[in-house]
């Protein structure tokens, strides 16, 4: 049970951040931006963890941060932000079924990551697994035969800028050092996310006159469900199983997108996209099993 608890961190964060493009589409219709949107989410997000970490002091000591994990942990925080951001504009550009489909690409960009730049090279049962993850995507997106689809090559590009992103997320976080407490790691991600958002975008959130109370409940909801918690997870779990055993684990956030997208959107589920759901849940289950027994055995 103690070897399933990150792994399941790191699926239940998934989870939760596969339903925000849908309510993201929803903000479009009301007029908002990626921008704005992303912003507020990663600072209220910070605000949030910041009150989790001031409170932590009063259980025990922490451990002190050097000026290499402070300025890690920011960075890191930047590409989450930049992800967020990239993938939240490619929706407005294309449709966001074909978006997450772009972004689920990051299982291959992670493991081709770990694999070029440390030297770690993804095991057999890695490699399947992300060989049925593929078949279960094309499935699930149904896009071989799909109508009428939303195709803009910006929106393709900005979808890859954010899959590409987000692997190197995943592998930045797996090497966060492990010693130091989940909520220090989150809060100081988050404020790096909500200053390179600000950074990169500035122009646009200064001139924004959307910020009100209709639209600071739902950063409020956005930053809860779809950051400060899913943050706070994986800043838990992704050190303790590594970039590529999450990254697998996170595709989750595709079956849940497409999902979400039926209940909040009122887009259709046909029998083939169902396939891909169960197939691609499958193989991730199939993955966890065999590396939990792979691991007990070496205990």
């Amino acid at each position: 049970m103690k070897n399933f608890r990150y792994p399941f961190m790191v699926l239940l964060g998934g989870a939760m951040y596969g339903t925000m493009s849908s309510f993201v589409r929803l903000l479009y219709a009301h007029g908002y931006n990626a921008a704005e949107i992303a912003f507020s989410q990663a600072l209220l997000a910070a605000v949030f963890l910041g009150i989790l970490l001031f409170l932590s002091r009063f259980r025990g000591a922490q451990q002190p941060l050097s000026r290499k994990d402070l300025l890690s942990l920011l960075v890191t925080g930047g590409i989450i932000g930049i992800t967020n951001f990239l993938y939240y504009q490619s929706v407005s550009y294309i449709s966001a079924s074909l978006a997450i489909v772009i972004l689920m690409q990051f299982t291959w960009f992670s493991l081709l990551l770990e694999w070029a730049v440390f030297g770690q090279r993804p095991g057999k049962a890695e490699l399947i697994t992300v060989i049925f993850i593929l078949i279960g995507t094309v499935m699930a997106g149904d896009l071989l035969h799909a109508k009428g689809l939303s195709v803009s090559w910006q929106g393709i590009v900005l979808a890859l800028a954010s899959s590409l992103t987000y692997a190197v997320y995943i592998v930045s976080n797996s090497r966060m050092p492990k010693g130091v407490k989940w909520q220090s790691k989150s809060t100081l991600i988050m404020v790096g996310s909500a200053l390179t958002i600000f950074i990169v975008n500035a122009p646009t959130i200064l001139t924004a006159n959307h910020f009100g109370y209709a639209f600071l409940g739902w950063a409020i909801f956005l930053a809860v469900v779809g950051t400060t918690i899913p943050t706070a997870l994986f800043a838990a779990g992704i050190p303790h199983i590594g970039a590529g055993t999450s990254s697998i684990l996170m595709t989750i956030e595709f079956p849940v997108a497409v999902i979400c997208a039926h209940m909040v959107l009122g887009e259709s589920v046909s029998p083939l996209q169902i396939g891909g759901i169960v197939l691609m849940l499958a193989a991730i289950a199939a993955m966890n099993y065999y590396k939990s027994l792979k691991t007990s055995k070496e205990i």
